[in-house]
């Protein structure tokens, strides 16, 4: 008997009324029953679609014209959004944008987790969902005009030239757009992937949002900085609040950003931010949050299901330069971090240092290797705080976290579908889901970060 053959061929334009949305912000239109995805589509919209990629059991589109368009849809106010890659929401409302999201983290919890009985708050925003990232890593390439830089267009390494990001603090933006000019003036070439020839790759600028101090890394493949006196003398006369000017040196072919050697050629090695009564020290390399209102935000809610009293022992397992664990050692008795950076380690400590906390240690390791020692060694910790990268925790850090069995366990996650995951494996080993609380850290784009928290059966 023949295999059914989808409904639509490519190349043939359709009509579909969108009825969901994916977890990166894709229309879904069913011909059919069959799902046809459709970037820039929204849910109770009837538009015309050209089918560009035909699969066994779905399709892919390309949005001609919304022909009844949502009450939700929106003008871009981007110049490049439908180039370049790094929004994929500005198409729609606000409002749209937080119930999506809420939406992405009940689906996930339901299917993944199998979670269905665990609330799922409403998603908390920004009053001003723009210009809230304090920092910008600028790939830098040359065309017949000279040197551009911007974000990669969608699902490639072309770069999108433009004079500012309107998710960016300004002064990143001048920044870069300072940096590509002087660099441009000297004559200096930009790095070329294909060859592997040129010298600048990328401009990182980060800004401290409470203090105003800013910090430019020029990331080259060539072990010095071409006319370095000179950058430096014009950066600082433009800005007088760069507080830090740094090279790197990358001379690999990599798709990281970020080479081994890092020397500051003007300035201090770090500059400050605070997040609420804490204050840190940020390096080039130091994982510290993009979003510093929403961070307050988020921090705030791990603290409220944390439920400190003052007499716990907490453990903050991927605790990079120590932003939760010092949070929590102002309301706990002792606070032990762990990460695997060493780098962040001493930032952690220094940060400790700097804010005159006595009461939180960090150590270099794995978490899943760091917990079981700590538990031979008689740690037994109240509360475990976890904030891992995308992939979620390791099974083993999990096992452990069980084996210990703290009273709670409060879940910072950037990833809807590892946390329900994770979730899943911790209430199979005698714990209960209270609650989760997303968090808009990255408007704009389909990212949404989670608080949850657990206590013990």
């Amino acid at each position: 008997m023949p295999k059914p053959q989808p409904p639509v061929q490519k190349n043939e334009t359709v009509e579909v009324t969108f009825e969901d949305l994916t977890h990166e912000g894709n229309g879904v239109g069913k011909i059919d029953g069959y799902p046809l995805f459709v970037p820039y589509g929204l849910p109770g919209e009837k538009a015309e679609v050209k089918v560009v990629k035909v699969k066994k059991n779905f399709g892919f589109g390309k949005l001609i014209k919304a022909t009844e368009p949502s009450e939700h849809r929106v003008e871009p106010p981007c110049p490049v959004y439908y180039q370049c890659g790094g929004c994929q929401l500005q198409h729609m409302s606000y409002q749209m944008q937080l119930d999506m999201k809420q939406k992405q983290v009940q689906d996930a919890m339901k299917k993944i987790g199998h979670l269905e009985h665990v609330p799922v708050h409403p998603v908390m925003g920004m009053e001003d969902p723009w210009r809230y990232r304090n920092k910008v890593q600028i790939p830098v390439g040359q065309d017949g005009d000279g040197l551009k830089a911007g974000f990669y267009q969608k699902r490639s390494h072309n770069i999108i030239d433009m004079d500012q990001c309107i998710i960016q603090d300004e002064h990143n933006d001048r920044m870069v757009e300072a940096v590509r000019r002087i660099a441009e003036k000297h004559g200096i070439s930009a790095y070329d992937e294909e060859s592997h020839r040129g010298t600048i790759r990328h401009i990182m600028s980060r800004t401290g949002q409470a203090t105003g101090e800013i910090m430019v890394v020029i990331v080259t493949k060539t072990k010095k900085l071409p006319h370095q006196e000179e950058i430096i003398n014009e950066i600082v006369e433009t800005f007088p609040n760069v507080k830090s000017i740094v090279h790197n040196v990358n001379n690999k072919r990599t798709n990281v950003i970020l080479g081994e050697q890092t020397n500051v050629i003007y300035g201090d090695k770090y500059i400050h931010d605070k997040i609420g009564d804490v204050e840190f020290k940020i390096s080039p390399k130091s994982f510290y949050q993009v979003n510093p209102v929403q961070t307050k935000t988020l921090y705030d809610q791990a603290l409220k299901y944390a439920d400190l009293k003052g007499h716990e022992t907490v453990v903050d397992a991927y605790c990079g330069i120590g932003t939760i664990s010092l949070f929590l050692a102002q309301q706990a008795k002792q606070v032990y971090g762990v990460e695997i950076i060493a780098d962040a380690v001493n930032d952690a400590k220094k940060n400790a240092k700097h804010n005159h906390i006595e009461n939180a240690e960090f150590v270099v390791g794995e978490a899943e290797n760091v917990f079981p020692w700590w538990k031979d060694q008689g740690l037994r910790p109240d509360v475990v705080v976890v904030d891992p990268p995308r992939k979620g925790c390791d099974e083993n850090l999990l096992n452990a976290m069980i084996e210990v069995k703290p009273e709670k366990i409060v879940y910072v996650s950037c990833n809807p579908s590892t946390l329900a995951r994770d979730l899943r494996i911790l209430e199979d080993g005698g714990y209960e889901t209270q609650e989760v609380q997303p968090v808009d850290m990255f408007p704009q784009t389909s990212h949404v970060e989670c608080v949850t928290w657990l206590k013990r059966k």
